[in-house]
């Protein structure tokens, strides 16, 4: 797998920029816990979007601190992806949640695709009152355009192998690490990305908007 990420570093606490490498792909990626930031990627994917035919798809992910007993973490993080732009919102550190990102989560003429996106999206709205309008499990999107039932029961790297061809690492120590620090290393931003990027990239290839 050829995977590799490049740290701007930016020079403030709002937000930092990475691009992530997966193949010949490059994600722009905006890690922030900042509502003003969220707020301007999304009017910058609007407006980069809104003209085109098709209905938006977006990938969504969220990852939370593992629970080793009953108790269940808050979400941390949420990630969107659209084509190569991603952002990662440190949901678990924001001082509040932006009017913006209600709105575009409730927005039904788009499509959001990820694996297992249903509790995904009940996580959100349980732990913040975030209602998503319009999801759609890649599992059974892929099960139903491949023919293949045991697609149901796939997870996100045998569904990249499936529809994409490429091969994807998760590593454990990542899945299990702490997605509640303040500072996300560079391997958890990495994962992050790609989850939402490569939920993005199966549910273009399924033809998820319909």
């Amino acid at each position: 797998m050829t995977v590799s990420i490049f740290d701007h570093q930016l020079p403030n606490d709002s937000h930092n920029l990475y691009d992530v490498s997966f193949y010949t792909d490059n994600i722009h990626t905006l890690v922030t816990q900042t509502p003003s930031m969220v707020n301007t990627w999304l009017t910058e994917t609007y407006q980069i979007y809104q003209s085109r035919p098709h209905r938006m798809i977006v990938g969504l992910d969220v990852e939370w601190r593992p629970s080793f007993n009953s108790y269940q973490n808050r979400v941390a993080t949420l990630q969107l992806c659209v084509d190569g732009r991603c952002l990662i919102f440190q949901l678990i550190h924001a001082p509040f949640i932006p009017p913006s990102l209600v709105n575009f989560l409730g927005d039904a003429s788009l499509t959001f695709v990820g694996v297992g996106i249903e509790s995904d999206a009940e996580r959100l709205l349980e732990d913040y009152g975030l209602g998503v309008a319009n999801a759609v499990d890649l599992r059974v999107l892929a099960a139903e355009e491949l023919g293949g039932r045991e697609l149901r029961n796939a997870g996100l790297r045998g569904l990249v192998m499936e529809v994409l061809g490429k091969e994807l690492t998760k590593p454990k120590r990542v899945t299990m690490s702490r997605w509640d620090n303040m500072w996300l290393t560079h391997a958890q931003v990495q994962y992050a990305c790609l989850d939402a990027f490569l939920s993005f990239e199966i549910g273009k290839c399924l033809n998820a908007a319909g």
